[in-house]
Order: structure tokens, then C-alpha cells, then sequence
């Protein structure tokens, strides 16, 4: 059987007996149209089916409406909460979204960049993958003058928006904390460091090592995918050292989560034999026990600042150029699993 014919704006206007200008601009919420014919032409378009040809239209208005959203990993309750973010800001807008992941690749970014810019997006929000070098596969959106801003994880770039918290600060903080609780052998649990955020908390974790006089180690940082099985295997490694590390800094909560719940099965007492901080405050620091101190920074947050600058630019009410860096607050929670004084 032959697919029905698309019902047209002819149509509907027709069945009204108004011209299609009318539609179209009944369609697009324009102004001019009076509320009682609007929805008449809303009800009636639904009705008979019909579907709006935002392709056609983009060609004509050079926009698409539509920005492209490229993160590593979907499956993080911290890009979860930026995504949401960005959605609530965009669609306040009536901006759509186009996502993906690059899975921790490289290659899949730039393929996923690929696909963006032929997709026509007016704007890209970006959190580089943990191999991403060099941000050439966003000459394209540089040269067309197409907004890039990145988000958490960063790169310069004169043509970019970069939007982040201090990472250095925090991971000094989270450090000193376990100072301030008598550690003294703290082990520091991250990801290979070609990215910011990793760069910047193992800044942040030597310099709180050395304002207290203690001595870093190469064998006290351990590289690892951050994940809660590398937690496990990290606590294998944890457990051969002589003697244990009093306490650990984790780079993410989901590793330090990973990394007690071994620990714990060997015995070992938290915080009292090590304590832990953990980053980024997922939902899972308030479930396992002890309860883990970590870093907060709101995700939904750093969504809806980016969202939103990226409409300011795409809309010309300022200029990437204006604005390179947007650093936003993030704060130390102390929970059980970090205070060593006073347990027993």
C-alpha cells in the first residue's frame, strides 16, 4: 500500500478557509495571528497530522535551532545532571538538542563533531574525551564561526568558551582535609592527566602535600579508568604497600566507592585505619557506608551556564571572543568516611 502524501500548510489552510501565510505564521507563534485562529490552526494540524518541515525551514532561516551536545560518557550521573541542565536552559528557548558520546574516544569525538556540523547545529557544547590532544576536528565550527563552548573538560582555544570549577583548589582542599585528620601516607587515585581536570587535582593534591612539609611519591598515584571495578583492582594494589596509605584522594566518587568497598571486605576500618574523599557528589556518597566526604559542584548548573551563554552567542547578544574562561563554585562536604579524628 502506497504511504499517504504528507498533509502541507495548503492543506490546513484550505480546510479553514485562510490563506497558508496564515498557517505558517499561526505555526510559528507569530504575533500577528490572534489566539482564537492559532488554535484553530494548532488543533486542526494535529488533527489531520500534520508534521513541521524544520529542514525546509532551516535552509531558508540559515538556523537550525538545534545545538549538538558531545560528552564521554552518557552513563554518569554528573553528565546526566549537566545534560538536563542544558536541555532545561535550551528548550526555555525553544532550542532542540543532538547528543552523543564519544565513549572516552577521541575518534569518536571528532566523528561525532562531524556529524554535528553536517547536521547544521547553531551551536556545540563539548566535554572532551580523556584522549582528546588537539581540537582540530573543530576547525570546522571555528572557520564557519558556529560557537563552541567546552564544559568540565576543557581545552584552550581563542575561538572557544571554557566553563569549569577550580580543580586545583579543590583537590588542595580535599587534601588538606585528610591532613587536618592526621594523614600523613595519602595516596592519590586519578586518570591519566592529558585532560584538565586531572592535570589541575594532581596540582592541587601535591602543592597540600607540599605547604605541609610532606614528601610526594611517585608510587602513591595510581592511573586508572576511574571506574568502580578500577577501584577494586586499585585496592589489591593498596593492600600489598607496607605500610597502608592513611589516607586516599579519589579523583571521582564511583572509583573511591569501588576502592572502600574492597578495602573493606580485607578488613580495613574506614576512616580509622584510611580515610577517603571522593569528587563530584553522586548520588552513591550518601549510600555507601561510611558515607563519603567528596567534592560538590553542581552538574545541572554548569549545564544551564553553558546552554545559556551559547544562546547569547548564537544570537549576537555577546561574542564567543568576549569571555575565554567561567569558573563556577564548588565546596568541600566532609562526611564520615574522611574524619579520623574522634573515630574509633
Amino acid at each position: 500500500m502506497a504511504n499517504e502524501r504528507e498533509v502541507t500548510i495548503y492543506d490546513i489552510a484550505r480546510e479553514l478557509n485562510i490563506s497558508a501565510t496564515t498557517v505558517s505564521r499561526g505555526l510559528q507563534d507569530h504575533p500577528t495571528i490572534s489566539k482564537k485562529t492559532k488554535k484553530k490552526i494548532l488543533d486542526l494540524a494535529e488533527q489531520m497530522g500534520y508534521r513541521s518541515n524544520h529542514f525546509a525551514r532551516s535552509l531558508r532561516n540559515q538556523k537550525t535551532n538545534t545545538f549538538g551536545i558531545i560528552v564521554p560518557r552518557l552513563n554518569s550521573h554528573f553528565m546526566s545532571s549537566v545534560i538536563a541542565g542544558i536541555e532545561t536552559a535550551a528548550n526555555e528557548q525553544n532550542f532542540s538538542l543532538l547528543i552523543a558520546q564519544s565513549s572516552e574516544s577521541s575518534v569518536k569525538e571528532a566523528a561525532s563533531a562531524r556529524t554535528m556540523f553536517d547536521s547544521r547545529v547553531d551551536g556545540l557544547l563539548v566535554s572532551l574525551a580523556v584522549d582528546t590532544t588537539e581540537l582540530s576536528h573543530f576547525d570546522n565550527f571555528f572557520r564557519k564561526n558556529i560557537p563552541v563552548i567546552f564544559f568540565d573538560r576543557v581545552q584552550q582555544h581563542e575561538s572557544s568558551v571554557n566553563i569549569l570549577i577550580d580543580n586545583r583548589q579543590a583537590a588542595y582542599n580535599a587534601t588538606r582535609h585528610l591532613i587536618d585528620q592526621g594523614c600523613r601516607r595519602i595516596l592519590h587515585i586519578t586518570a591519566p592527566t592529558v585532560q584538565n581536570v586531572y592535570k589541575d587535582r594532581l596540582k592541587g593534591y601535591k602543592e597540600a602535600l607540599d605547604e605541609h612539609k610532606i614528601k610526594f611519591r611517585e608510587d602513591y598515584v595510581l592511573i586508572t579508568d576511574l571506574s568502580q571495578e578500577a577501584g577494586a583492582q586499585a585496592a589489591g594494589k593498596i593492600l600489598k604497600m607496607k605500610p597502608l596509605p592513611d589516607g586516599i584522594f579519589v579523583a571521582n566518587d564511583s572509583c573511591a566507592v569501588g576502592c572502600m568497598l574492597a578495602l573493606k571486605e580485607q578488613g580495613i576500618r574506614i576512616p580509622q585505619d584510611i580515610a577517603f574523599v571522593g569528587f563530584n557528589n553522586d548520588p552513591v556518597t550518601k549510600v555507601i557506608e561510611p558515607n563519603l566526604t567528596t567534592i560538590n559542584y553542581s552538574g545541572y548548573e554548569m549545564g544551564q551556564v553553558a546552554a545559556r551563554h551559547l544562546i547569547n552567542h548564537v544570537r549576537d547578544v555577546s561574542f564567543i571572543s568576549s569571555t575565554n574562561t567561567i569558573i563556577l563554585r564548588s565546596e568541600l562536604i566532609v562526611r564520615a568516611s574522611s574524619l579520623k579524628k574522634g573515630s574509633k
